[in-house]
């Protein structure tokens, strides 16, 4: 019996609260988690995710030059936007029949792996872990505090934190060593990607066709100069990690039960290998599974397949619980893919926009983010695919899929391993990633650092791959073309926090639909037209409460670390807010570190 099934045999009569935090601080402020906690049995007892604001892209998008959509899309989100430019080059290149050249895709790659280094570092250290700092903990959970003070760390001769506590002292904002060192790293990480891209976070050196970067040798060794200084620190923190989560596990038995919910995950892959990728359609399922990141879909444990066409080909948009009109009775805009397979009316391709403001109702409709889903062809069903917050979703994938092969990084045996070579104080370092019992909070965390050592690892292979191609004078960055009247295209990629498509359609040369669909609408959307909910909603609905404040002083620290473990990031999935707002009642300020200190 596990300690939830221990929990529920011994339930007590309900004492059930409704509670709200909205807006989810640490993010952009749009997202709201209403729930009805069952304080009696420390349960939550059911959730919705809404989102309160409309993004109207996919509606403005129509009737653009379509050679503009990088830089139009790049501004759907200030924090990923470079991921949303390279996916519009991607789709791009497709639609107009042409690929980048090697120099320019080692250079993309180069500048992505960077994002990757910098988003992750800086929401892991300074956004996440504020859940798990010393001044949070001592007001939730002072009993877990108490043990972490008397608690050595395991792996300290690697990151230097003796106990646990210290760890967690060392997470406080604003004064923690490791908060202000990932800031630091931040603002490196953040170098290197503009020496790639230009500017971050909205690129000025990507286009569709290739990139505007100069390539010459002191480029590539001053990104390498700075990735070699943040080496010490990456592999720090792979060690600090895995120490307070498995310290968490310990500490509080039934842990894994927070944020918990059945494996379903998407990864659509990422950096593309320049030997193998032409952007034809037809061969997206093989240059798809040479992908850097291999592209993939996991139920229940299992690799249901790794090929784009068919993760194309299943997307769907629901509506259900959004505030939107139906479409699936327009003209479709693409009735068969360039194979000649059949394109569904809810597939990104053929959707039109429809927005429907309205009051919200949990009862029926409560968000402005539309509920994606993926139809299992197997079964019938049309699952809620999350991104296990990107990483935990790419690595699963990768290693189940076995395709990775690269001096630093392999996917073999069911793992990713990671080779890092000798830093500035650290020996060189070999780590292993395999796929964890659960689908959880923690482990979408923890995934997380180790993606920052595998993205650093892939970064030294993209770097010598482009210092060889510069010394066979082959530095070409750029391949000419033209915009046909008619044409379709679809770019598939992974932004930090996950999945990441743009579906674009070409008549008389300008875009007719455009549609890009990032991690948060699968991620954060609200219950379907089968009643599904969504992977925020499912993750936390029924999960247990560790916290010790009662009612009056709860801080629904559990949830947040549940909702947080996601990456969650509403810009991607709406916009515009459409009427007057007011508040109507501050419940609680799940905020903490502003003045702490």
């Amino acid at each position: 019996m596990t300690a939830t099934e221990q929990m529920r045999a011994a339930e007590k009569p309900g004492q059930i609260v409704e509670m709200a935090w909205d807006p989810i601080t640490r993010i952009i402020g749009n997202l709201g988690i209403y729930t009805k906690i069952d304080f009696a049995n420390r349960r939550v007892t059911e959730c919705h995710s809404t989102s309160s604001l409309f993004r109207g892209y996919s509606v403005f998008m129509k009737g653009k030059d379509p050679r503009d959509a990088g830089f139009i899309t790049s501004r759907i989100c200030g924090i990923c936007g470079d991921n949303h430019t390279t996916c519009s080059v991607y789709a791009q290149n497709m639609a107009y029949g042409i690929a980048n050249p090697p120099m320019a895709e080692w250079i993309i790659n180069l500048g992505e792996a960077a994002e990757y280094l910098f988003d992750h570092t800086i929401f892991q250290d300074n956004l996440v872990f504020v859940d798990f700092c010393e001044a949070m903990v001592k007001e939730t959970n002072p009993g877990v505090l108490a043990r972490a003070e008397a608690t050595a760390s395991p792996r300290a001769e690697v990151h230097g934190l003796r106990t646990i506590a210290d760890i967690m002292r060392a997470l406080n904002p604003f004064e923690g060593q490791v908060y202000n060192e990932a800031l630091r790293v931040s603002r490196v990480t953040r170098e290197m990607f503009c020496l790639m891209e230009g500017r971050h976070v909205h690129p000025s050196t990507l286009y569709p066709g290739g990139v505007g970067t100069m390539p010459e040798p002191s480029v590539f060794t001053d990104y390498l100069t700075r990735l070699m200084e943040i080496l010490d620190f990456v592999k720090k923190a792979v060690a600090l990690n895995d120490d307070l989560f498995d310290f968490w596990y310990d500490a509080l038995p039934g842990y894994e039960e927070v944020g918990r919910r059945r494996v379903l995950l998407g990864c659509w892959g990422a950096f593309q290998d320049p030997n193998v990728v032409d952007y034809r359609y037809e061969n997206m399922t093989d240059w798809g599974r040479a992908m850097f990141v291999t592209p993939g879909i996991v139920v229940d444990g299992k690799l249901l397949t790794t090929d784009l066409v068919k993760i194309n080909l299943g997307i769907r948009i629901l509506l259900g619980s959004s505030f939107y009109k139906d479409w699936v009775n327009e003209e479709p805009f693409v009735e068969r893919d360039p194979l000649g397979n059949p394109v569904d009316m809810r597939h990104p391709w053929n959707q039109t926009t429809f927005p429907e403001p309205q009051k919200r109702d949990f009862g029926e409709k409560y968000s402005w983010v539309m509920s994606p889903r993926w139809l299992d062809e197997g079964t019938g069903d049309h699952l809620a695919l999350d991104t296990g917050g990107g990483p935990f979703a790419r690595l699963y994938v990768t290693a189940l899929a076995g395709l990775v092969d690269t001096p630093y990084v392999t996917a073999s045996d069911g793992a990713v391993k990671i080779s890092l070579p000798r830093s500035r104080t650290l020996p060189a370092m070999d780590l292993r990633w395999s796929p964890p019992a659960w689908s959880n909070a923690i482990e979408r965390d923890r995934a997380r650092v180790y993606f920052v050592a595998y993205a650093a690892g892939m970064a030294l292979h993209f770097l010598e791959r482009a210092m060889t191609r510069v010394r066979s004078g082959d530095t070409r960055t750029f391949t000419d073309f033209e915009v046909p009247d008619e044409t379709i295209g679809c770019g598939f990629h992974e932004a930090v926090r996950g999945v990441l498509s743009h579906h674009l359609v070409v008549r008389d040369g300008k875009i007719a639909n455009y549609h890009p669909y990032p991690p948060t609408p699968w991620n954060g959307s609200p219950r379907d037209s089968f009643g599904t909910p969504g992977p925020y909603e499912d993750a936390v609905q029924n999960m247990p409460i560790f916290e010790e404040n009662g009612p009056d002083s709860f801080k629904g620290v559990d949830v947040m670390r549940a909702v947080r473990s996601f990456d969650p990031c509403l810009p991607c999935g709406v916009h515009m807010y459409l009427g007057h707002g007011r508040t109507l009642r501050t419940v609680h300020s799940p905020m903490f570190g502003a003045s702490h200190g």
